[in-house]
């Protein structure tokens, strides 16, 4: 009996150091290129940790700027910030056009109501696109007023956006309105395979983007969430799942040390299977934040060449590449004290 022991143990151990050496990410090249920052939603307004329900405007941290989500100035500020693609959120309009408008109605953001495809681009041109957002619960709105006129058309924003790559977040559910979207960004001129632009969504809208683009990454959540989950085991030895291939794979960043071979060689069998790699923020719950206090830069592997997802681009970007830094004294001083309230609330 001691004997069989000892062999199964022999074995075990064996198995231990061979799926070590195979997942050893120093012996992987480590591949060329610097880590791309993706601002989600250009520059926001972040909501509290404890926001919940499907207004989290009213939920939103005291504003460290007054930059709104989805407007031209928010895109253009978070290139001057340094980042490498801008994630935005179109939306059909009554009359054939595209904006970008994060939620599916106009109550919670803005002093419209109704379906924001009910409206016309020229209606949601009209409206302010800050009147809704709360740090107190609606006691006092410190952007109401300043969005006035702001929300764009998809031109406007392609043109803003230039030589920045885009992830286009496509929350619309049906082929017929991805059709359009292909025409509409098309017509202006835009080709997403030249700009590095990537399309997250349904699968059904994801269809007439890689019948348009065949090259282009396009992924949808519950490709990531399938890849993810698949690899954290078959990665172990060795394996690159098939949920991967042409896909996206997203590491949590109090999570790494889960994936086999992070950093050098996840990265490696991912480009092998034509996958992306997004480095999220740390696990809240069942969903990871983005990045959204300066000191988790220091948690980015050196290596690491991928996407890291930003939600509060205004402090995380310049932590990564200071000649970046736009903040004046001020600034920098509320930005101080915005991030210790971040850290104690989250303590």
């Amino acid at each position: 009996m001691k004997i069989w022991a000892r062999r199964i143990g022999f074995v075990l151990a064996l198995a231990f150091l061979v799926l070590t050496f195979v997942n050893a990410s120093w012996l992987a090249d480590s591949p060329r290129g610097y880590v791309k920052l993706v601002a989600h939603r250009g520059l926001m307004q972040l909501p509290r940790g404890d926001a919940a329900g499907d207004c989290q405007a009213t939920a939103i941290e005291p504003p460290i700027h007054d930059f709104i989500e989805n407007t031209l100035p928010a895109l253009a500020q978070a290139k001057r910030l340094g980042t490498q693609m801008i994630e935005i959120d179109p939306a059909p309009t009554a009359d054939g056009r595209f904006v970008l408008f994060h939620d599916a109605t106009l109550d919670c953001r803005t002093n419209g109501t109704g379906a924001v495809r009910a409206q016309t681009l020229a209606q949601l041109k009209a409206l302010d696109a800050g009147h809704g957002y709360s740090p107190d619960g609606g006691k006092t709105f410190p952007l109401r007023g300043l969005g006035r006129g702001l929300i764009p058309s998809l031109e406007d924003a392609l043109a803003t956006a230039g030589d920045t790559a885009l992830l286009y977040n496509l929350r619309f559910a049906d082929a017929e309105t991805a059709a359009r979207f292909v025409v509409a960004v098309k017509g202006a001129g835009r080709d997403p395979v030249a700009r590095g632009d990537a399309f997250s969504g349904p699968e059904a809208a994801l269809g007439p983007i890689r019948a348009a683009w065949p090259a282009a990454l396009a992924y949808s959540e519950a490709q990531v969430a399938a890849c993810t989950r698949a690899y954290l085991w078959q990665g172990w030895l060795g394996l690159t799942p098939a949920e991967c291939q042409n896909g996206m794979i997203a590491i949590p960043l109090n999570r790494q040390w889960a994936f086999a071979g992070w950093p050098n060689r996840l990265q490696a069998r991912m480009a092998a299977a034509g996958a992306k790699v997004m480095l999220v923020g740390p696990m809240a719950g069942d969903k990871p934040r983005g990045l959204d206090l300066p000191e988790q830069v220091g948690d980015i592997p050196a290596s690491f060449t991928g996407y890291a997802w930003v939600d509060d681009l205004w402090s995380v970007g310049p932590a990564l590449r200071p000649a970046y830094n736009k903040r004046n004294p001020r600034e920098q001083a509320e930005l101080v004290k915005a991030l210790d309230a971040r850290r104690a609330a989250r303590d």
